[in-house]
């Protein structure tokens, strides 16, 4: 009678099946790799942010400039056109500094002079050096060479769809680069209307 006892207690314990256990482990598997992939991603994101973020300032910038020289009367609003109706330059050009006219991306820009850590060429932003402090003497130059801007400036049709309005224009300037260990392009784009009143 015993044994009879023992009998049926183990006939009723059960394990788990060896394809239980696989799909458990390929469940698992597949959880780690979108792990691993979200943070290699993350991390991807981190290293160009600030790329990103110099991609948006310079863009930003040239378009409130365009609008500063617009209210200043700097510029008459027959000359913000591209070349040669206009000062802007047509096409992409690197980020150079503003020539005698205070402008980017116009004909008369110039290499920018050597300041500090930044030597003689296209614009340069100084960055905190080992000491992560601005402004002493580690401080390192990161050089734009590898961001081009474009200011695009197109006229503005009526409601017929055929007719120009003299009135306003539409600006689109994009700042594009090649991420620092990429090869695939970035950009960053900014459309706005300017009209010939203030």
């Amino acid at each position: 009678m015993g044994a009879t006892m023992t009998k049926s207690r183990a006939s009723q314990q059960s394990g788990f099946t060896i394809i239980e256990t696989m799909i458990a482990i390929a469940i698992t598997g597949i959880g780690i790799i979108t792990l691993i992939a979200a943070f290699a991603a993350g991390l991807a994101a981190t290293q160009t942010s600030q790329e990103n973020l110099i991609a948006r300032q310079k863009t930003l910038e040239a378009m409130e400039s365009i609008y500063t020289a617009r209210n200043t009367q700097q510029l008459s609003f027959s000359q913000i056109s591209n070349f040669p109706t206009g000062i802007f330059s047509s096409g992409s050009t690197q980020l150079l500094c503003a020539g005698p006219d205070g402008l980017v991306n116009t004909t008369d820009d110039v290499n920018c002079p050597a300041n500090g850590p930044c030597v003689s060429g296209p614009e340069c932003v100084v960055m905190p050096g080992p000491d992560g402090i601005l402004g002493t003497a580690d401080d390192v130059g990161m050089s734009l060479g590898n961001f081009t801007r474009q200011v695009q400036i197109n006229p503005v049709l009526e409601s017929d769809g055929v007719t120009v309005n003299p009135t306003l224009k539409q600006i689109t300037v994009t700042v594009s680069y090649i991420p620092t260990g990429l090869t695939a392009a970035r950009s960053y784009q900014v459309n706005a209307l300017i009209s010939a009143y203030r």
